[in-house]
């Protein structure tokens, strides 16, 4: 449903009806933020354009006058305030971590090998390209359907379709994973053609490839992980 639209139905509703939708709506972006990617943005979207229809409810169930017009937009101070309040606190949620063992005794330590384990991570760049009508690619011969606006579906011969993308797309180096930008630059959405999973990662952005694995992080400052840690899922 177009964001107007829902805007609309919400506005029409009983502010009684309304309010439940809007709880609904925070309920799903808290519950599925770091499980399901696609649903918890679908829910925020909801929330702010459901509560300018709500607002709107509530002023015309007081009368519609001027004290009516005056408490909808103390409502929607408040509530935008709490939207983004909301979602600054999902965006930079902070991973508690168990604490660690005692601090072994100083003979352990004279005995212990010099420095810390270490590995050293080298990503290897993304290389985005501008999809045409038609192209080749990794995954065979593909095509981008635009449908307006730097948006529209990718579409490949083997018969998958990835909707709802932008035309900027890249390959990783052995071909197994494909990523497209999200229109606007709001993030990723990722293909691996090994397991035909697609992952939406609205808010993140792909720093590069590990081998055939994907290293994602928020914004251009964020600090690069792997796709299974960007997912909650915990390491491998």
């Amino acid at each position: 449903m177009p964001a107007a639209a829902w805007t609309c139905v919400v506005a029409l509703l009983p502010w009684w009806l309304g309010l439940p939708l809007v709880l609904l709506a925070v309920a799903g972006a808290v519950l599925f933020d770091r499980r399901i990617a696609h649903y918890a943005e679908l829910c925020r979207r909801a929330l702010r354009w459901g509560l300018p229809g709500l607002l709107f409810a509530v002023q015309r169930a007081l009368g519609g006058d001027l004290i009516a017009w005056g408490a909808a937009l103390l409502g929607a101070l408040v509530g935008f305030s709490l939207v983004v309040l909301m979602e600054s606190l999902l965006d930079h949620r902070v991973r508690r971590v168990p604490s660690g063992p005692p601090s072994p005794e100083w003979s352990e330590l004279a005995m212990a090998p010099v420095g810390p384990p270490a590995q050293i991570i080298e990503l290897a760049r993304a290389h985005w390209r501008e999809a045409g009508e038609a192209f080749d690619s990794a995954a065979g011969q593909a095509r981008f359907e635009s449908t307006g606006n730097g948006r529209g579906r990718f579409v490949f011969e083997q018969g998958m379709v990835i909707d709802k993308a932008s035309p900027h797309y890249c390959f990783s180096p052995g071909g197994r994973w494909f990523a497209a930008n999200l229109p606007g630059g709001r993030g990723e959405v990722l293909w691996d053609r090994q397991s035909g999973r697609m992952h939406r990662m609205p808010g993140w952005q792909l720093s590069g490839w590990e081998g055939e694995r994907p290293w994602l992080a928020r914004g251009v400052d964020g600090v690069p992980m792997p796709l299974h840690e960007a997912l909650g899922l915990g390491p491998r």
